[in-house]
């Protein structure tokens, strides 16, 4: 080949080679996984992994509205790969000293939610499932205090508790007043129902709530160690009250009760009761009738 032809030839491979570097050069600056701050598989927690009801997203297990919705979205820089492994829903909300639920941040979460729990449970079919019901009805979720002497009785009972996409929390085996007991009792009251439940629906409680609001020191770290989060309430029904009592509209005492204390935030006490069954289809609508969303367990952050 003659020397200017071999010049002109080595020119033209230099500018394709150069084209081709600068093309290579744009991909590689694109992240290939964002960072999420997560494990890159679930394996590695000692938490239990969420059940098959879980919902991809947190905002079908809330009210539909959505405008009041309280439910996190996905994280746009998650991985994309983190969605073929079982995943928990964010965390958007905590507990404060009052034993209200408040946004994590402000600017991204509702204020304006209230928590369902119900206590003493599972206690029989005939109250248990029309709570379920009008819970699926409202797509909202609860917390289900269980007794273990209950679980026990009743392993059904739980795992359609659990089947439904419901919160199990832990109310002591005994249902006794365990401020009253020493360190001892209270390690088996509450590591009993632990290990109840887990064998039942085969995961672990992360939360308790003491009998009657009964705790003292030792009730208090002996639930931190089993990894629980402590709570009572601020807002009671007083649904508990209203045994054998003269009270003719027990559904509108109900309703006069938890309205009267309600607040953003609320932690409403109920309990599987035949008349607290039949006044929460109307307690659920007078709720979201004041703007109200049902705030979904699993995005209460746990971590004390």
């Amino acid at each position: 080949m003659p020397t200017i032809a071999k010049g002109l030839y080595a020119v033209g491979v230099l500018a394709v080679a150069l084209s081709a570097c600068g093309g290579n050069a744009n991909e590689q600056a694109s992240p290939t996984v964002a960072a999420t701050g997560a494990a890159p598989t679930a394996k590695s927690t000692s938490a239990p992994s969420p059940s098959a009801f879980s919902a991809p997203s947190a905002s079908a297990a809330l009210t539909p509205k959505p405008s009041a919705s309280v439910s996190p979205s996905p994280s746009p820089s998650a991985s994309p790969t983190a969605t073929s492994a079982p995943q928990s829903a964010s965390k958007t909300y905590k507990m404060n000293k009052n034993y209200d639920i408040v946004p994590i941040d402000k600017s991204a979460s509702s204020a304006k939610v209230v928590l369902l729990t119900f206590d003493d449970g599972p206690k029989d079919e005939k109250t248990l499932k029309p709570i379920l019901d009008i819970l699926d009805q409202h797509h909202a979720k609860a917390i289900f205090f269980v007794n273990g002497y209950r679980v026990k009785a009743h392993p059904e009972l739980l795992k359609e508790i659990d089947r439904r996409g419901q919160t199990i929390g832990n109310h002591s085996y005994d249902h006794i007043q365990l401020g009253k007991e020493n360190a001892e009792s209270i390690k088996a009251q509450i590591g009993k129902t632990q290990d109840i439940v887990e064998a039942t629906i085969g995961k672990r409680p992360l939360f308790f709530r003491p009998p009657n609001a009964s705790a003292n020191d030792d009730v208090h770290k002996i639930a931190a160690d089993n990894g629980l989060l402590f709570m009572t309430w601020s807002n009671g029904s007083l649904d508990w009250t209203m045994s054998g009592t003269k009270i003719k509209d027990k559904t509108k005492a109900i309703i006069d009760n938890v309205t009267e204390q309600l607040h953003a935030g609320s932690n409403i006490l109920m309990h599987e009761l035949a008349w607290t069954a039949a006044a929460l289809d109307q307690l659920l609508t007078t709720l979201e009738g004041k703007g109200y969303s049902f705030v979904d367990p699993k995005a209460i952050e746990t971590d004390s």
